[in-house]
């Protein structure tokens, strides 16, 4: 049965592995208490949390997930990084202090599921951090997204344009309307008549000049 100790130090690793988006693994033999430390400082700076732990002890914090890693990272001297934020910046910092204090080597990650080997750790430390990743990804989605838009845009104008041009020419080849002034003498023939029908009634004469021209147009069409 677990001391009172031990149970709390697994509670604690299971506290930092659950709220860990991945964590590193390092062999850290030969390293001081000071120099652990200084990394320790570094590494909160950034996100993470690395302490010294018993192989049995993070294999009950991990719990279902030791399945998934290779035997390698969680055997022989293991100083475990839990990474909380910002991985690529904690990782580039594991790595930027193993660069310069050959003590500690970087053995493998842990990171959404699946085993990173040293080398993709290595690869993980040199992307940018994750604020400006995003912003990289959404304006790779967004530059296509505004050539579509710009493209609609030119479909639907294009037609516009063309329709315009056609009536501006419509209108241009077309030949003017006919000036209402025309008109004008074919209203004003009716009432030039009345003055001769009135004349008419004065004589008898021009009655019958008028009347023979009349019948003789009927006859034809009889």
């Amino acid at each position: 049965m677990p001391t009172a100790e031990k149970a709390k130090t697994i509670e604690q690793a299971k506290d930092w592995y659950s709220r860990s988006a991945g964590v590193i693994f390092t062999d850290y033999r030969g390293l001081k208490v000071q120099e652990i430390q200084q990394l320790r400082r570094d590494l909160r700076k950034k996100g993470a949390e690395i302490h010294v732990l018993k192989n049995t002890l993070f294999r009950i914090a991990a719990g279902d997930d030791v399945a998934k890693l290779t035997d390698a990272l969680h055997n022989g001297p293991t100083a475990v990084a839990f990474i909380f934020e910002n991985e690529s910046d904690c990782a580039k910092a594991l790595l930027d202090f193993a660069k310069t204090n050959k003590k500690i080597a970087i053995k493998g990650g842990y990171f959404a599921g699946r085993t990173f080997t040293a080398k993709e750790v290595e690869a993980l430390s040199a992307l940018p951090p994750r604020d400006v990743l995003i912003s990289q990804v959404i304006g790779a989605i967004a530059a296509p997204l505004s050539t579509l838009v710009g493209t609609i845009e030119a479909l639907y104008a294009d037609p516009i344009r063309v329709i315009g041009a056609v009536a501006d020419k419509v209108a241009k080849d077309s030949p003017a309307p006919a000036p209402k002034a025309e008109a004008a003498p074919a209203a004003e023939a009716a009432p030039a008549e009345a003055p001769a029908a009135e004349a008419s009634t004065d004589t008898t004469s021009t009655e019958a000049a008028d009347a023979a021209p009349a019948e003789n147009t009927e006859t034809p069409t009889e």
